[in-house]
């Protein structure tokens, strides 16, 4: 797409990376805006006007005829993007019970790893469709004048079929907003009713209602403190008094260690996922034996010389296998040992990995190259897999109160946003640098030390407990400090 800019092929690169780049940096500065807006206005509307947003850019991106415009519209894109750490939320509200936790957090990543295998299949295939379908396309001016606006137009269909299922199915689950009137999720039973079956509950008498009536109403009045009156023949549901979240509250040490780790995770792993193509595409480096340039065992330059298709295919098995690991194998695992355990063990895969990655460029045969390079991409893959959702998890636990949770997980997209464009832009400077100087081990070493850092921070985690559990005191916890009572059962304010 930037090549039809006319922008030079020595070029391209580098604005292919600026314009990947501004995404990222726009996520960073308006994930918190999102998050708190989500705490202040309900998760639901955050999560369909976001997808709205990201909609539209999209489209503006499609329909872009110059680098400009290109760069603009991804700007937008990831300005709009605020609904990553709003599910997240979204998750942990439908689902505080630790036991529950891995296997509701491998979900995201799950379908996540679907998408990014079958997203780019669509988008290569409906790109430039005049020349790739003359025979169905090549009449078409709309599609000639805008050869890359097909891609982004099937994207937004399957946009609309999202904003569908969120409008008439997606129940609100912050606490506070729970109880408002959703005309959509109403629109959504009246469309559902011809294809469900009523269940038949128990008949009740006039005095066993009466009655049961009465015992509840009796035990509200009992736990009800002083000077709250509840009405109890329009059995009306008390509104909570919720004070807005502070960044005291966000910031707690725990939640800062999270942070921490999840930044230099997404910095690193992201970096490595965006060099290994070019360092598996990148030309073999012959007759190393009589090159001057080469001093085994760290001086040497020379990826496999791979063409697009063999790559595809190998990301194709990386993909797979993650999929495979994160819907059987995570889960199981993460509760028979627990989160924090299973996230020490994988942070120290990630620097032997990045270590050991140049050197499968050594092997004998472009056949154990590319096995070796598989096996590392394995097992970085499994340690992928489990570290993300592991963090994602102690994030969410870290949390002083559930009120504050959106504000939290948009603090974290916003920073790992920084991350992810901090970390190709490292990746592919060293590289170019070690390639200059004849040592491409340069980046994947770069790439180790922050991995080492990685693997430092989760010792001072602490695996917390999170918003499970069934005491009042519990309950009070996550409803927040300035909480009054909730669900027409009234709870001591926790001044």
């Amino acid at each position: 797409m930037i090549e039809s800019f006319d922008i030079p092929r020595s070029q391209v690169s580098k604005w292919a990376g600026v314009t990947s780049a501004v995404y990222s940096l726009s996520q960073a500065v308006t994930s918190i805006a999102w998050g708190r807006a989500s705490d202040s206005f309900g998760r639901k509307p955050v999560i369909l006007t976001a997808m709205i947003c990201i909609m539209s850019t999209s489209l503006l991106f499609g329909f872009s005829r110059s680098l400009v415009w290109a760069i603009v519209a991804r700007s937008l894109a990831g300005a709009s993007c605020g609904n990553v750490g709003v599910i997240r939320t979204m998750v942990a509200e439908m689902v505080p019970y630790k036991e529950l936790q891995p296997s509701a957090f491998s979900v995201m990543p799950l379908v996540w790893t679907i998408g990014s295998i079958f997203g780019p299949a669509f988008g290569g295939a409906l790109a430039n469709p005049t020349m790739k379908y003359p025979e169905v396309f090549g009449q078409s001016g709309l599609f000639k004048s805008y050869p890359f606006a097909m891609p982004n137009l099937v994207g937004a269909a399957f946009f609309l079929v999202g904003l569908a299922v969120g409008t008439l199915f997606l129940k609100e689950t912050l606490e506070t907003k729970k109880d408002r009137q959703d005309y959509g999720l109403m629109l959504g039973k009246l469309l559902l009713q011809p294809f469900t079956r009523k269940k038949r509950g128990p008949k009740w008498s006039l005095e066993e209602e009466e009655s049961a009536s009465l015992l509840k109403h009796s035990r509200n009045l009992s736990r009800t403190p002083l000077g709250i009156h509840i009405d109890a023949q329009e059995n009306r549901k008390a509104v909570p008094v919720v004070a807005p979240p502070t960044y005291r509250e966000v910031f707690s040490r725990q939640s800062n260690l999270n942070l921490l780790a999840y930044s230099v995770l997404a910095l690193h792993s992201l970096a490595y996922d965006q060099l290994l193509p070019i360092f598996m595409h990148y030309p073999q480096q012959t007759d190393r034996s009589i090159n001057p340039n080469v001093n085994l065992p760290l001086k040497f330059t020379g990826g496999f010389g791979l063409n697009s298709d063999r790559i595809g295919l190998l990301f194709t098995v990386y993909g797979v296998f993650g999929m495979l690991i994160q819907f059987f194998v995570f889960p199981p695992l993460a509760r028979h040992y627990g989160v924090l355990p299973c996230l020490k063990v994988v942070t120290a895969i990630f620097p032997i990995t990045y270590l050991i990655t140049p050197f499968t460029a050594l092997l004998p045969t472009p056949t154990t190259q590319q096995i070796g390079i598989l096996v590392v991409m394995l097992f970085k893959c499994w340690a992928a897999i489990f570290a993300f959702p592991c963090l994602t998890i102690l994030l969410t636990n870290s949390a002083v109160s559930l009120r504050i949770l959106g504000t939290l997980n948009g603090v974290a997209v916003s920073i790992s946003a920084v991350g992810r464009a901090a970390g190709p832009a490292i990746g592919g400077y060293t590289f170019t640098v070690g390639v200059d100087k004849g040592y491409g081990i340069l980046p994947w070493w770069i790439l180790g030390c922050f991995g080492f850092l990685g693997a430092i921070a989760p010792w001072w985690l602490v695996e917390m407990e999170g918003f499970s559990g069934g005491s009042d005191d519990s309950n009070d916890d996550e409803r927040g400090p300035n909480e009054n009572y909730v669900d027409g059962e009234s709870r001591p304010s926790r001044q």
